[in-house]
This record gives C-alpha cells, sequence and structure tokens, in this order.
C-alpha cells in the first residue's frame, strides 16, 4: 500500500485524486491533505479518509479546527502547514495538486527530502524548475508528470535516452476558439471562453487552454523534466485531444500515448507507477473512434508558446514573469477589465520589458511573480 500526501486537495485534480484512492483502497491510503481556504470541503475529505494530518489557510484554521474537533488528527495553517503535510514521514507520494505559487514550498520540500513527487502544478516548474530539478537530483526524489501531456510523454520515452530521441510533441485541443476568427477574439466573454470541448478544468487553466498559454508553460515544464531542449519540443493542433504525447525517434519510429480524456488515468498512472493497475477507469475503444486529426500551430495566430522559448532562451527568472504575467492578466479577463484578445499581447509586452535575474531561491521566484503581476495590473486601465 502506498501513503499518499495530498496537496490542494480540495481543488479538480485534489478531487479525482481522491477518486482514483477511493477506487482502490488495498493500493492507496490518504495520510495527509492540506488546502486552501475550503475548510468545509477539506472537513468532508477527512471525515472519509482519516489522514494524520491536515492544513488550511491560517485564516479559516480556527474555523476548519472547531468543524474537525471529533477527528483524530493534527490540524495546521498556511505554507507552513503544508509543508510539514508534505514531509510527513510515512507518505511516500507526495501529490503536488494545487494551483499557482502556493505548491512551490511543499514542492521543493518534498524534492529535498527525496519523496516521490506526483507534480501536476505548472507553476512549480515554470517559476522554480532549475531548484526543484537539483534538489531532486541531489536528495533522489522521483518526479513522475500528472498533466496528461507529459505524462502521455514519459510513457512513450519508456526510459529512453534523450540520444535517440528526435523530438516530443506536445498536443493542444485548440481550446473552443481554434477556428473562430481572429477580428472576432476581442468580443469573446468569459462565459465563452470557459467552455473547453473536450477537458473539464478549473478557471485558470481553461483561460490559458483558449490563449495556448499553457502550452507555453507545458514547453517550460518538459524541458525540465525530460532535460530536452526547446527546439526539440513541438506543439501540434489535435482537437479531438485522444493523443496525449507522442516522442519521434532518430530512427523514424514514433510512439505515442493515447487515451480517454479522464484526468484520473495520468493520476492513476503516477501512483501505481512502476505498476499498471485497473481501477475501472474508461477505456478507449479504437474501433469507435472517428477520426485523430493534427494541424501545425500557426505562431501568428497562437503566439503564446514561442513565448516559453523566449523566456527559456533568456533563463533566470524571465518564466517566472511569464507566470506571473498571465495570472494577472487572466485574473483581469475574467473579472471584465481586460479583452481576451490582450491577454497575450500584455503578457508578451512584460517579457520583452524583464531583465531576467538569477533564481537561487523560492522567494526570488515569487519576487519575479510579483513584479510581473504588478506590471500587468499598471497596464490596464
Amino acid at each position: 500500500m502506498k501513503r499518499i500526501a495530498l496537496i490542494g486537495s480540495a481543488g479538480s485534480i485534489g478531487e479525482s485524486t481522491l477518486r482514483v484512492v477511493e477506487a482502490a483502497p488495498e493500493k492507496f491510503k490518504i495520510v495527509g491533505l492540506a488546502t486552501g481556504r475550503n475548510y468545509q470541503r477539506l472537513f468532508e475529505q477527512a471525515k472519509k479518509h482519516r489522514p494524520r494530518l491536515a492544513a488550511v489557510a491560517t485564516e479559516v484554521l480556527e474555523k476548519f479546527t472547531e468543524l474537525a474537533r471529533t477527528l483524530e488528527m493534527e490540524t495546521l495553517a498556511g505554507e507552513e502547514g503544508a509543508v510539514q503535510v508534505a514531509l510527513m514521514e510515512e507518505a511516500e507520494v507526495v501529490v503536488i495538486a494545487a494551483a499557482g505559487a502556493a505548491s512551490l514550498a511543499p514542492a521543493l520540500a518534498a524534492a529535498k527530502a527525496g519523496k516521490t513527487l506526483a507534480l501536476a502544478n505548472k507553476e512549480c516548474l515554470v517559476m522554480a524548475g532549475e531548484l526543484i530539478i537539483k534538489a531532486a537530483r541531489e536528495s533522489g526524489a522521483v518526479i513522475l508528470p500528472v498533466d496528461s501531456e507529459h505524462s502521455g510523454i514519459f510513457q512513450a520515452l519508456a526510459g529512453r535516452p534523450l540520444t535517440e530521441v528526435r523530438r516530443i510533441i506536445l498536443p493542444a485541443s485548440g481550446g473552443p476558439f481554434l477556428d473562430t476568427p481572429a477580428d472576432q477574439l476581442q468580443r469573446v466573454t468569459p462565459e465563452q471562453a470557459l467552455c473547453h470541448p473536450t477537458w473539464s478544468m478549473g478557471k485558470k487553466i481553461t483561460i490559458d487552454s483558449a490563449t495556448l498559454m499553457n502550452k507555453a508553460f507545458e514547453i517550460i515544464e518538459a524541458r525540465w523534466l525530460f532535460g530536452i531542449e526547446p527546439s526539440r519540443i513541438e506543439v501540434l493542433i489535435h482537437p479531438e485531444s485522444l493523443l496525449h504525447g507522442a516522442v519521434e525517434f532518430n530512427d523514424g519510429s514514433m510512439v505515442a500515448q493515447i487515451s480517454a480524456t479522464d484526468m484520473r488515468l495520468p493520476i492513476l498512472h503516477a501512483l501505481a507507477w512502476p505498476e499498471r493497475i485497473d481501477i475501472g477507469l474508461p477505456r478507449l475503444e479504437l474501433e469507435m473512434m472517428k477520426k485523430l486529426t493534427f494541424r501545425t500551430l500557426k505562431s501568428e495566430r497562437f503566439p503564446a508558446p514561442d513565448l516559453a522559448r523566449r523566456a527559456l532562451e533568456m533563463g533566470g527568472s524571465a518564466p517566472a514573469t511569464l507566470a506571473g504575467a498571465d495570472e494577472a492578466a487572466v485574473e483581469a479577463f475574467l473579472e471584465g477589465r481586460l479583452p481576451f484578445s490582450r491577454i497575450v499581447e500584455l503578457v508578451a509586452e512584460v517579457l520583452q520589458e524583464h531583465v531576467p535575474e538569477p533564481i537561487t531561491s523560492l522567494e526570488k521566484a515569487r519576487e519575479a511573480d510579483r513584479n510581473a503581476r504588478e506590471r500587468i495590473r499598471k497596464k490596464i486601465p
């Protein structure tokens, strides 16, 4: 049985992780939970899974502790509480599922402690990839991707050396506006942008999928996860979202990972690795598939992935600046203060103005993130 600490339990990935655990109680056990302000949902999860530790945002600790007084567990608060959950001695796998910079500290702590990280959070590697990978190498920690694309690439690589790889392919659905004329994008509403054609995700990642900024972040993640140069990472438009990742080898052979569009599949792969187990998840019937289509990504329509390559070339704090600027721009769009068509344009402006500095600590990464957010806010009337 694998004992699991889950950071970000109340989010969509966290909830899916708990459903995977519940489907295989003989294989997995939750020993620690951490989330932000949603203390009521955490209480329901704690009643079911009975963790030893549970952490919430500091401002709701008192309410959560009162609610959970009948449960035999220790309650913790804030970032330090999440770090303590990640460092639990009995936790063999730490699932990093919380969105945003909130997962940086527990992810780095788990990497330094030599844990197995099931990593679903994009910001960890985008903002502090060099720090986390260095810590993992020094401690012997294992980092397993939970993003469907990186999980697909990880499975397709199957341990082959990068010297045999010509390129890796990140598929992109294209989001809800793949074929929308460019002159209509300025009038896109948040409600329209949140209607993803194939995936059910949180608001931020859904908007990033519509702008393809999610692929920008995935390029940066892939660079750190697999140690591969950005020039060998290619994004292809694949509207059906059935192929999740592919690797082309030097001899011309290509290995792809194909499965149903269900986030529980890559979560299960990370939790059970190196085993493959059956917990009754949806199966893809090949004979029922109508088509698999692919299109070349046009940079003039979707410039976000090129921003990732630019940020990696700049190095240092540039990727963290990219992440912070996008967070603030998406927030402004969702609040009705910024047209959809201006999200990537503003982020590109902030990146262009940025002078990168070395990321020597989490505080440096957070500082770059904060500064980028502030510069976006100053640009919005």
